[in-house]
C-alpha cells in the first residue's frame, strides 16, 4: 500500500510535503510544532491540515496491519494463494478485508459447516453444476440418505445450505446490498411507548439513509433505547436478490429454482441481518463523528475568546433559596474576596444585597461584573441591572456560560487551589476569570463538560474525549502560554508536555527557578527532545532575554538576533531569506514576533459583550435589528445571545442568501454578529433571527 500517495490524493496535498509530515509525526514530533515550526517542511501546512493526515494515516496503517494479521492467519492454515493474498492487499478498508477473510475465520459451526459435516458438499456441487431436473437430483440424493438424513428431500434441502453459506461469503453479493443502502435504502422509525411524546417527530418518519441527518441519527437511536421508537431499514429486496442471483449461473431451470431458494436464504437469514447491524453502526459512527466535529469547531473558538485584561472582576453564581454566591478576583485573577445574598425568591433582600456588593465594588475598585447563566440568572440580571443604575461607578457586565462550572468546583484540582473555600465559591471565582482568562479557566473542566456540542451524551466518550482534547492542545498552542500564573493544566497541554512535567514546571516557577526559557532544561525529565517541543510555546515576560517572551524558537534566536540590523518594515522578505538562508515562513513568523513581542493573537478576536442594562423578550419586535454572540453552532443553525435571556435561533435557511450546507462555513463559537428578528413566540420562548441584508 503506497500510503503517501493514497494521503496525497485524499486529502490533495502535495505528496512531499505528506512524506516529510509522516516522517515528522514517526519522529515523535507533535502537531503543533510541526504546525508552528516545520512549516519549510510542510509547505506551510496548518494543524487541521496535519491532524487529518494523521488521522487517515492512523487508519490506512491499521488497514495495513490488519492485512498482514489475515496473511499470517491465511499462511499457518495453509489456504493463502496468490490470488487471494493479491485480494487481501488491494483491499482498502477493513470492511472488505474482514468479508475477505470471513470464510476462513475460526468461529462457531454455521448450518453450511454442519452439512459439509454431514458429508453434503458433492451432492451440493452436483446440484449446482449437474442436476438437470428434480428426479435427477432425487436419484443422485439417495446416496445421501441416512439415520440423520432420511429422505432424498431432506438431503437436499440440508445441503443447500452450503449453497446459502457460499453466497453469503460472496464479496460481490454483500457489495450488492451496501451499495443499495447507501443509495436507495430507507431508515423506518414508528411510535412504541412515548408518553411524553417527547420524540413525536419520528413517529412517522421515513427518508433514505443517505439524506438523514447526523443529529437525526443519534436523536433516533436514543429514542429506540428508551423504547420509544420502533426503527427498521427497508432495502430493495427484489432488487437486490435479482442482482444476487446474476453472478451465478444456473444452466435449466431446476438450478434456477434451486439458486433462487438459496439466495432468498441467504439474503434474508445471513446478509440482510449481518448488513442492517453493519449500515445502523456505521450511520451511528458517521453521525457521532459528525457531532464530534461539531462541537470541536464550537469549543475552539470559544477557548479563543479574547480575555479581558486590567480589570478587577467579580463572579456572581447565581441562585434561589442558596442565594448568589459572590467572589471578587483581581485582574490577575487572584481571590480577594467573597459573600452571598440573597436579592431574588424566596428572600428578596435586594437593598441588603445591593449594598453589601457596593461595598466590594468601592473596596476591591471592581469594573467588571461576571453573571452565571444558570438557574435564577435572569432574576438575578434584573438585580444586577439595578445596582448599576444605582452605581455611581463605571460598572458593566457580561452573561458568562458556566457550564462544567460545578464540575471544576467539586474537583481535586478546584480543592487544591481553594482548599478553604466552599464548591459555590469556587464556582463564582470561576465565573470571574472566564471572563479575565476564557482559556486559562477553561482547560480546568474536561472539555466535554463545556456545552456547545449537540447530542455529545450519546456519542462514543473515548473518541469525543480524544477529539477534544487535540481542539484544546491545538487552541492552547496557537496561543502560546505565559509562566507566571500558568496552572499546571494549562502548562499540560502545552507541545511535549504531560501533567507530570507540567507540574514540575509550575513547582518551579513558584520557587523561583525559571527566569529564562533556557531554564526548563533544568526540570527533571526535561530532556533535549521535550525543551524542542515546548520551548517555544512558552512565554517568560520577566525574562532578560527578550525572545524569550516571544514565539521565536530557541533555534531560531541567532537569525532574529541578526534582524536587528534591518529595517523589518521595509526588508524584501525574499531577498533576506536568501541572504540569512532561512525559509520564507519562518522569517515571516519572526519579523511578526519582533515587531509586537509577546503579542496575544486572541486580541484579533471580537470583543466580549458587555452590558450596562437588560432587555427580555418584551423588548424586542418582529424587524429589529440586534447584535448578538453566536453560543452554540450545529447542523441546523446556530443559536445567537441577543441579550434578552432566551438565545434566538438563526436557521441555516436564514443565514446567507445563497445555498449553504454547513453552518460552520458562515459561523463560528463566540462571533459578534447582526441579526434581525423575524419571528417571536413568547409562550414557548422561542425568538428566530436572521442574517439575510
Amino acid at each position: 500500500m503506497n500510503i503517501t500517495q493514497i494521503l496525497s490524493e485524499q486529502l490533495n496535498i502535495d505528496k512531499k510535503n505528506i512524506e516529510n509530515v509522516i516522517n515528522l509525526l514517526d519522529d515523535g514530533s507533535t502537531v503543533a510544532f510541526i504546525a508552528r515550526y516545520r512549516k519549510e517542511k510542510t509547505g506551510n501546512l496548518n494543524d487541521v491540515d496535519i491532524r487529518n493526515i494523521e488521522k487517515n494515516l492512523n487508519k490506512l496503517r491499521n488497514i495495513e496491519n490488519r492485512q498482514e494479521e489475515i496473511i499470517s492467519s491465511l499462511k499457518s492454515q495453509d489456504k493463502l494463494s496468490d490470488e487471494l493474498k493479491e485480494r487481501i492487499l488491494s483491499a482498502n478498508s477493513l470492511t472488505i478485508l474482514e468479508d475477505i477473510y470471513a470464510p476462513y475465520k475460526k468461529r462457531r459451526k454455521t448450518r453450511a459447516d454442519k452439512a459439509k459435516d454431514l458429508g453434503l458438499e458433492p451432492l451440493y456441487k452436483f446440484l449446482i453444476t449437474d442436476a438437470n431436473n428434480q428426479k435427477n437430483a432425487l436419484e443422485y440424493a439417495e446416496n445421501f440418505v441416512n439415520e440423520e438424513l432420511e429422505t432424498p428431500e431432506s438431503a437436499i434441502e440440508k445441503s443447500l445450505d452450503i449453497f446459502a453459506g457460499d453466497i453469503s461469503n460472496n464479496v460481490d453479493a454483500r457489495n450488492i446490498i451496501r451499495r443499495d443502502g447507501m443509495i436507495r435504502a430507507k431508515l423506518i422509525s414508528t411510535q412504541k411507548d412515548d408518553p411524553e411524546k417527547v420524540y413525536e417527530t419520528y413517529y412517522d418518519f421515513c427518508k433514505r439513509i443517505r439524506d438523514i441527518k447526523s443529529y437525526q441519527i443519534l436523536a433516533i437511536n436514543r429514542a429506540e433505547r428508551e423504547g420509544a421508537l420502533s426503527v427498521k431499514l427497508e432495502f430493495a429486496d427484489a432488487y437486490n436478490k435479482k442482482l444476487i442471483a446474476d453472478l451465478y449461473q444456473a444452466n435449466n431451470d431446476y438450478q434456477k429454482e434451486l439458486l433462487d431458494i438459496s439466495v432468498d436464504d441467504a439474503y434474508k437469514r445471513l446478509i440482510l441481518p449481518s448488513i442492517t447491524t453493519e449500515l445502523r453502526n456505521f450511520l451511528t459512527e458517521s453521525a457521532e463523528d459528525e457531532s464530534i466535529k461539531v462541537f470541536s469547531k464550537n469549543l475552539k473558538p470559544y477557548f479563543l475568546q479574547r480575555p479581558i485584561k486590567g480589570k478587577n472582576v467579580m463572579g456572581l453564581d447565581p441562585g434561589f433559596r442558596t442565594g448568589c454566591k459572590v467572589a471578587v478576583v483581581d485582574l490577575n485573577g487572584k481571590y480577594l474576596d467573597k459573600a452571598v445574598v440573597y436579592p431574588v425568591q424566596p428572600h428578596n433582600k435586594e437593598e441588603e444585597s445591593i449594598k453589601i456588593l457596593n461595598d466590594l465594588i468601592e473596596k476591591y475598585n471592581v469594573n467588571l461584573i461576571a453573571l452565571g447563566n444558570a438557574t435564577a440568572s435572569r432574576e438575578t440580571e434584573l438585580f444586577v441591572n439595578k445596582l448599576i443604575e444605582q452605581s455611581d461607578k463605571d460598572l458593566a457586565y457580561a452573561v458568562v456560560n458556566e457550564a462544567g462550572a460545578s464540575v471544576y468546583s467539586a474537583s481535586a484540582l478546584g480543592e487544591e487551589e481553594f482548599p478553604d473555600l466552599d464548591v459555590t465559591i469556587r464556582g463564582a471565582i470561576s465565573m470571574a476569570r472566564r471572563l479575565q482568562d476564557p482559556m486559562a479557566e477553561l482547560v480546568k473542566i474536561e472539555p466535554k463538560h463545556i456545552g456547545v456540542g449537540q447530542y455529545q451524551h450519546d456519542l462514543n466518550e473515548k473518541k469525543l474525549d480524544d477529539e477534544l482534547s487535540k481542539v484544546v492542545e491545538d487552541a492552547v498552542n496557537e496561543v502560546g502560554v505565559t509562566i507566571n500564573n500558568a496552572s499546571y493544566k494549562l502548562l499540560s497541554y502545552v507541545s511535549g508536555l504531560n501533567p507530570t512535567l507540567a507540574k514540575r514546571i509550575e513547582d518551579s516557577f513558584k520557587e523561583g527557578t525559571l527566569v529564562y526559557r533556557k531554564d526548563l532544561k533544568n526540570i527533571k525529565g526535561l530532556g533535549d527532545k521535550t525543551y524542542k517541543l515546548a520551548a517555544g510555546f512558552l512565554r517568560f515576560p520577566d525574562s532578560p532575554e527578550i525572545l524569550d517572551n516571544t514565539g521565536v524558537h530557541p533555534e531560531s534566536y541567532k537569525i532574529a538576533k541578526k534582524l536587528e540590523n534591518y529595517d523589518l518594515n521595509k526588508a524584501d522578505v525574499n531577498e533576506l531569506s536568501k541572504e540569512l538562508d532561512v525559509g520564507v515562513p519562518t522569517l515571516e513568523d519572526i519579523i511578526k514576533e519582533l515587531q509586537k513581542p509577546g503579542r496575544d493573537p486572541r486580541e484579533d478576536n471580537p470583543e466580549v459583550l458587555t452590558k450596562s442594562e437588560i432587555m427580555t423578550i418584551d423588548d424586542i419586535e418582529i424587524g429589529d435589528e440586534l447584535k448578538g454572540k453566536v453560543r452554540n453552532v450545529t447542523d441546523f443553525g446556530a443559536f445567537v445571545d441577543i441579550g434578552v435571556g432566551t438565545d434566538g435561533l438563526v436557521h441555516i435557511s436564514k443565514m446567507s442568501d445563497k445555498f449553504i450546507t454547513d453552518p460552520n462555513e458562515i459561523l463560528k463559537n463566540s462571533d459578534i454578529i447582526n441579526v434581525k428578528v423575524i419571528d417571536i413566540d413568547k409562550e414557548k420562548s422561542r425568538i428566530s433571527l436572521s442574517m439575510i441584508n
